[in-house]
């Protein structure tokens, strides 16, 4: 018989991203945020390539970010609304860790498992943060998925892209239950 872990799976079954915009201070301090990045780091991963590694973004970095945001949407030719949107998660956060998918080279493990091994990555450090009470989210965006404003926001090489970013801070606002999917419709069962 498997060992039961009620708290555990009550967390998975009640877990709640908690929306960026409402994220303050304070912040996970270094060692809370190390807890929360090895917990992140032990996400599955075929052939023990490590196809991720993490970018931790402070305080002092985000305006640069958002100003760059704001260039490269106008180079881009993105709307007003886009570049706004575009550089607002950057305007407000407080600290975030950019997941940063990275390719290796395997004749065993295709790149589609290294990009999924990068997005449980995403998942596992967004649930270790919500965990010990901490608010997290994870977003993209335009501005993550830009080659420009990855190379020159982050330092990215080129087998190198944003997975996430998981903006972490604490709660100010509690955000409303949203529908969750109907597993009757998404659900179906092979026996034979």
């Amino acid at each position: 018989m498997p060992a039961p872990n009620p708290a555990a799976l009550d967390f998975l079954l009640t877990r709640r991203s908690r929306p960026a915009k409402t994220l303050s201070a304070p912040v996970p301090d270094a060692g809370e945020l190390e807890t929360i990045l090895t917990a992140a780091a032990r996400s599955p991963d075929h052939g023990k390539l490590e196809p991720f590694r993490f970018i931790v973004v402070e305080s002092g970095a985000f305006p640069r970010l958002a100003q760059l945001a704001e260039e490269r949407g106008h180079a881009l030719g993105k709307s007003a609304e886009d570049i706004a949107k575009g550089r607002n998660s950057y305007d407000q956060g407080h600290l975030a860790v950019a997941v940063v998918e990275v390719q290796k080279p395997s004749e065993k493990i295709p790149a589609i498992e290294q990009s999924f091994s990068a997005g449980a990555v995403c998942l596992a450090l967004l649930n270790a943060a919500l965990a010990p009470g901490w608010g997290a989210n994870w977003l993209s965006g335009w501005a993550s998925h830009d080659r420009v404003f990855c190379e020159e926001g982050f330092g990215l090489t080129e087998n190198e892209r944003i997975a996430g970013l998981i903006f972490l801070g604490t709660e100010s606002s509690a955000p409303p239950e949203r529908p969750r999917p109907d597993l009757k419709t998404i659900t179906s069962w092979v026996s034979e």
